[in-house]
């Protein structure tokens, strides 16, 4: 019998300790410090532009606006691949010969059209985490942009956006891939 009751106590005190150790109350869990681990990667979506949403009635327009529309998207484009991009080395923002001269090019080329605005996007190859690969592209998109201004361009024409990993110019998962990521590029914004 004193054996029944002490196995019955035991399975109660155990209970009673589960049930009160083991539930884990808001105020005692700690909120994730952003460092991922290797088995558990933290994985946070990243806003990096704005976008405003328009009602369906303004969204409604008429076929010649739609046109002009796509002849602007056109010439964005066609604004985008006449400026050069420019490369970096792997873990760095540190501007090479060759990306100074490109931006010599890319400032001259702004001067001419006095009117637009140019949006620097900065670009990170697959290695790393998000977040650092959102910094590291912001550090390349911003260089690029202080290079430009030092050049002649005022810095209200000129905004930075970083994309960090999330848009590749080469899929690969090799160096020559990662070299071609490992970038700025440079798009006209509208008038």
């Amino acid at each position: 019998m004193k054996k029944q009751a002490v196995t019955v106590f035991l399975i109660l005190s155990n209970c009673v300790l589960l049930a009160a150790g083991g539930c884990a109350k808001h105020e005692m869990v700690k909120k994730d410090d952003g460092m991922a681990t290797a088995s558990a990667p933290v994985k946070e979506p990243v806003k990096t532009e704005v976008v405003k949403e328009q009602p369906v009635k303004q969204a409604m327009v008429a076929e010649s606006t739609v046109g002009e529309m796509q002849k602007n998207a056109g010439q964005i484009e066609q604004s985008k691949s006449e400026l050069e991009k420019i490369y970096f080395d792997f873990d760095s923002y540190k501007l090479s010969g060759t990306a100074r001269s490109n931006l010599v090019k890319d400032a001259e080329m702004i001067k001419k059209d006095s009117a637009g605005k140019v949006r620097i996007e900065g670009n990170c190859d697959e290695r790393g985490s998000d977040e650092y690969n959102l910094a590291l592209g912001e550090k390349r998109a911003n260089v690029a942009m202080q290079y430009l201004v030092a050049l002649g361009i005022p810095a209200e024409r000129l905004s930075v956006i970083s994309y960090g990993k999330e848009k590749p110019a080469d899929p690969g998962h090799d160096e020559a891939a990662w070299a071609k990521n490992r970038r700025d590029e440079f798009a006209v914004e509208s008038k």
